[in-house]
C-alpha cells in the first residue's frame, strides 16, 4: 500500500499522464463544439419548424378577419383554443375587451412588438403549467380587434434541458476516464522506470550481470531496453576484457621485463667488460622493442574497440590488398618449408580502413606460416590456402592452415588479448594477433570465425560490402569467377 501510495502523486506528473489528460481535454472541446454545433442546428431546426407553422395559421386567419365578421373569427378561435393543446390564441377588441382565446390577456413581453417574441404564461394552471414558455405572433385582424396567434415551447425547452444534462454528464465521465486512463498510464511508465532506475542502481552498485527486463509488448519501452541491455552486454564485455588485460599484463609481462633486467645485471657483472656492455645493451634493445610492440598493439586495439581511429575509411580493391600480403609472405612461407596460395575474386573493392585490413590479413597470415610449421613432417600438409569470396553480402578472407589447430571450447578465447594456448607457449608472440583481427572485423561490422580445417585451422575474416558491391557481386562471380594466383 505504501508504495502505491507513493506511485499515485507521482503517477499525476508523469509525461504519460500528461499527454493522456492533454488529449482528453483536446477530445472534450472538440465533442463540446461538435455538439454544441449539433444542439444549435437542431433547436435552429425546431424553431423554424414552430415559427413556420404559427405563420402558415396566421396567414389563415388573417384571409378569416379580412372577411369582416368578428363573430365568425371568434367562433375559429374558440375551436381552436383548446386547454391542453399547444396552441395559443388571444382575440380582443381595441378597448382590450376579450372575445375569444385560451391566454387570460396580452402578454407584456410582446405589446406593441410588431414581430411578436417569446413570453411566458399560465399563472393560473388552467392553460398550462405555471411560467410555461411560448412563443406569439401578431395576426392582422383589422382595425377594432387585436389577434396574437402562439405556440407552447416547453417541450422544445424540455428537450433541450435533456440535451444540456446528457452533455454534462457525458463530459463529466469522459473527464473521470481521462484522469483513471491518465492515472493507470502514469502508474504503469513509472512502473517500468523504476524497474530501469533499479536495475541501473544495481549495476552502478558493481553487479554488471543485471539487465533490464523486457515485457515482450514491443513497445517504446522494450525497444528502449533491449538498446539498453546491447549496450549493457558491451560495457561487460569491455569491462570483462579490460580486467583480464589487466591480468595478462602483470602475468606476461613481468617474465619479460624480470628477463630484461637480468640480461642487464648479467651484462655489467660479465668480466669481459665493454664487450658484454654491448652484447647486454644490444639485447636489452630488442627486448625493449618486443616490449614496445607489444603496448603499441595494446593501443591499437583499444582504440579499435572504442571505434575511434586516426586514419579514415577508403574505397579500395581488397583482392590486390590481399595479394600484396601473400606476396610479402611468400619467401617466409618458403624459408619455413611452406606452400602458400591465393584464391581470390578479382576487383572486389570495399570501403573500410585500408591500413588496418592489411594488419588484420597480415596477421593471419603470419600466424598460419608460425603453426604450420609444425606439420611438415607430412608432406601433402605444407600448404596453406588464403582465399577471398564474396558470400551474403560480405567479403570473406580465409586463411587455412594444417598446423595443430584450437580446439572448438578454447576458439572463442583466443580471440581475446594475451591469451595464449598451450600449443603455442613455445612459439614467439604476445597472444594479440588475432585479438587485433578481432577489434578490426567489429570496427568494420564483420566478424571472425575459426572453423575445422581436417587437420588445422581455418580463420575467416568477414568484412561487410557496400551497397552498390553486393548488387553486382553475385553477378561477377558468375560470369568472371574466380582468379587464382597461386605462389
Amino acid at each position: 500500500m505504501t508504495a502505491l501510495a507513493d506511485l499515485l502523486p507521482r503517477a499525476f506528473s508523469t509525461q504519460a499522464f500528461r499527454l493522456a489528460a492533454a488529449s482528453a481535454a483536446g477530445f472534450l472541446i472538440a465533442a463540446v463544439m461538435i455538439v454544441g454545433l449539433l444542439f444549435w442546428q437542431t433547436n435552429e431546426l425546431l424553431t423554424g419548424h414552430v415559427i413556420a407553422g404559427l405563420r402558415a395559421e396566421a396567414d389563415e386567419l388573417a384571409r378569416d378577419a379580412r372577411a369582416g365578421d368578428i363573430d365568425a373569427l371568434a367562433d375559429t378561435i374558440r375551436a381552436r383554443s383548446h386547454p391542453a393543446g399547444p396552441g395559443l390564441y388571444y382575440l380582443a377588441t381595441t378597448s382590450n375587451r376579450k372575445l375569444a382565446g385560451n391566454l387570460e390577456g396580452l402578454p407584456p413581453e410582446i405589446a406593441g412588438s410588431p414581430q411578436g417574441g417569446v413570453f411566458t404564461y399560465g399563472t393560473d394552471g388552467a392553460s398550462g403549467a405555471k411560467g410555461s414558455l411560448a412563443v406569439a405572433i401578431p395576426v392582422d385582424a383589422g382595425p377594432n380587434a387585436v389577434l396574437i396567434v402562439g405556440r407552447d415551447i416547453e417541450e422544445q425547452r424540455g428537450f433541450a434541458s435533456r440535451i444540456k444534462r446528457t452533455l454534462l454528464w457525458g463530459f463529466g465521465f469522459l473527464s473521470v476516464a481521462a484522469v483513471l486512463a491518465g492515472l493507470a498510464a502514469g502508474r504503469a511508465v513509472l512502473r517500468r522506470i523504476e524497474t530501469i532506475n533499479a536495475t541501473s542502481r544495481s549495476i552502478m552498485a558493481g553487479d554488471l550481470s543485471r539487465r533490464i527486463p523486457v515485457t515482450g509488448t514491443a513497445d517504446e519501452l522494450d525497444d528502449l531496453a533491449t538498446s539498453l541491455n546491447s549496450m549493457l552486454d558491451r560495457i561487460e564485455q569491455l569491462m570483462n576484457g579490460l580486467r583480464e588485460v589487466s591480468d595478462n599484463i602483470a602475468h606476461d609481462l613481468k617474465t619479460p621485463l624480470n628477463r630484461l633486467r637480468n640480461r642487464a645485471e648479467a651484462a655489467l657483472r660479465d668480466s669481459r667488460g665493454p664487450d658484454a656492455y654491448k652484447e647486454g645493451l644490444e639485447s636489452t634493445i630488442e627486448r625493449a622493442d618486443d616490449l614496445i610492440k607489444t603496448f603499441n598493439a595494446l593501443l591499437l586495439i583499444a582504440r579499435l574497440e572504442a571505434g575511434v581511429v586516426e586514419e579514415s575509411a577508403e574505397r579500395f580493391d581488397l583482392g590486390k590488398l590481399v595479394r600484396d600480403v601473400v606476396d610479402l609472405y611468400e619467401p617466409v612461407a618458403e624459408q619455413e618449408g611452406l606452400d602458400l596460395t591465393t584464391t581470390v575474386v578479382t576487383d572486389l573493392t570495399i570501403v573500410a580502413n585500408r591500413q588496418l585490413v592489411g594488419q588484420a590479413v597480415a596477421n593471419l597470415a603470419d600466424n598460419a606460416i608460425k603453426y604450420a610449421a609444425k606439420a611438415l613432417a607430412r608432406p601433402d600438409l605444407k600448404n596453406i590456402d588464403v582465399r577471398l569470396v564474396a558470400k551474403n553480402n560480405m567479403a570473406e578472407i580465409s586463411v587455412a592452415d594444417h598446423g595443430p589447430g584450437i580446439a572448438p571450447k578454447d576458439r572463442e578465447r583466443a580471440l581475446r588479448r594475451f591469451v595464449r594456448l598451450e600449443e603455442s607457449r613455445t612459439k614467439p608472440g604476445t597472444g594479440l594477433g588475432l585479438s587485433l583481427v578481432a577489434a578490426v572485423a567489429r570496427l568494420h561490422g564483420g566478424d571472425v570465425r575459426l572453423e575445422d580445417n581436417e587437420p588445422g585451422l581455418r580463420i575467416v575474416l568477414a568484412l561487410p560490402l557496400p551497397a552498390r558491391e553486393q548488387k553486382t557481386t553475385e553477378a561477377r562471380s558468375d560470369d568472371q569467377g574466380a582468379g587464382k594466383s597461386p605462389s
